[in-house]
């Protein structure tokens, strides 16, 4: 009767391979192709990496790796099992740590960049404290709050903004059309726009 380990001996030596050579050529540890060639059980490898070098051995040496397979199979009563594997307690490494603060710090400064190019290229706030009605003076304060970098313009007059965004004005009443026109421009010229009608 043909046995896995005769036959895989046999066809190495008539390839003139020491077992050496192809352990080197294979990645398998040289151990356990003896042990396979010598029926040398108590070394196998546990399975079912057992039954992957066998067949990748018999597969090397040009054999059918099913068939032999199926024979170490039957010679040993190898049976497959599913590897158990022990699931490893997470742990913060120091390479775990720095690829975390490489990976933070791109993904924050990728933020930023976005915020900046979002706010560079939207319009700025405006917020415009509108003069309660009925008017009973002769002039009218219009105030309010934009971005400090912004450009703010009322019934076309520029307006000073001040540092922290705020900036007002003194204006006759009643307005000329009895309109009050509130602009706020950002540095990318966007523009913010609010209007009021005195009736």
């Amino acid at each position: 009767m043909y046995r896995a380990s005769n036959i895989l001996q046999t066809a190495r030596l008539d390839k003139d391979f020491t077992v050496a050579e192809i352990s080197q050529k294979i990645k398998i540890p040289q151990k356990y192709l003896e042990a396979f060639e010598n029926e040398d059980k108590k070394n196998f490898p546990s399975e079912p990496y057992c039954s992957l070098m066998v067949k990748d051995y018999a597969v090397f040496l040009g054999l059918n790796g099913d068939y032999i397979l199926s024979l170490f199979h039957r010679d040993f009563d190898v049976k497959n099992k599913p590897v158990n594997i022990r699931r490893q307690k997470f742990s913060f490494t120091p390479q775990f740590t720095f690829g975390f603060a490489i990976y933070t710090g791109i993904f924050l400064f990728i933020a930023y960049l976005v915020f900046e190019y979002y706010q560079f290229n939207s319009p700025p706030p405006l917020k415009v404290n509108w003069p309660e009605l009925p008017v009973t003076s002769q002039e009218i304060e219009i105030s309010g709050n934009t971005n400090y970098d912004s450009t703010v313009r009322i019934n076309g007059d520029l307006v000073v903004v001040k540092n922290d965004g705020h900036f007002s004005k003194i204006i006759p009443y009643p307005p000329k059309d009895n309109k009050i026109v509130v602009e706020a421009f950002s540095p990318s010229n966007k523009t913010s726009k609010q209007d009021f009608v005195f009736k």
